[in-house]
């Protein structure tokens, strides 16, 4: 199994709070997805899951189904990006290749996949 390295994940409060703040938002029944057009913030991505959603499982769960569907499609995303997903509801309930169809259409409307790839 592949995992998705450290150094490519937002980790800081003032980096989410950058992203969050400044970026670009675009939601779906889902999860919420902030795109932030940056350098020195390159490349990384965060994942966040609220108290509303549940105990630390359902939160964990969650973080884990949106990190797959990143981690699969991390390499079709054009450089010089941050982005923040931010899971809802809706998403407790179902699997994993939902979350990614999800992911996919709503990352084809913010434009953060390569042009040759779509």
């Amino acid at each position: 199994m592949f995992t998705l390295p450290r150094r490519r994940m937002l980790k800081r409060r003032n980096d989410f709070q950058l992203v969050y703040r400044k970026g670009k938002s675009l939601a779906n029944r889902y999860f919420v997805l902030y795109v932030f057009e940056t350098e020195q913030l390159a490349g990384k991505v965060g994942f966040a899951a609220g108290k509303k959603l549940g105990c630390a499982v359902k939160r964990n769960r969650v973080k884990r189904l949106l990190r797959e569907s990143y981690r699969l499609h991390s390499h079709e995303l054009r450089p010089g990006i941050a982005l923040l997903l931010v899971a809802r509801r809706p998403m407790l309930d179902v699997k994993c290749n939902v979350v990614e169809k999800a992911f996919l259409s709503l990352g084809k409307k913010a434009g953060i996949f390569c042009k040759d790839k779509e």
